[in-house]
């Protein structure tokens, strides 16, 4: 089963950009366009919104982070890891084995 991942530098870059606070839920999904690709044409979104049919999900200082069923697609069975790209200072996304 396909597992999130990510850095506590990451936790804490979402939890200030998205005014996170325990409880609150963050939603990673397939959108079109944007960067970061691993299937051209397609990306990944971030939201803070609430799950419907989570397929597979993090628990980090409070906050569940989660993808659907209708977006796992994307990875192709692979893992999602978030890493903080200093360079840039933001999360980059990376699939796992």
């Amino acid at each position: 089963m396909m597992q999130i991942t990510m850095s506590d530098k990451v936790v804490q870059w979402y939890k200030e950009d998205l005014a996170l606070t325990e409880g609150d839920f963050v939603k990673f999904y397939v959108r079109y366009g944007g960067f970061n690709s691993f299937i051209k044409g397609f990306s990944l979104g971030v939201d803070k919104e609430r799950p419907e049919q989570t397929y597979t999900q993090i628990k980090k200082d409070g906050i569940t982070f989660f993808m659907e069923d209708t977006d796992t697609w994307y990875l192709e069975d692979k893992d999602l890891v978030i890493e903080f790209n200093e360079r840039l200072g933001e999360p980059e996304f990376h699939q796992g084995m």
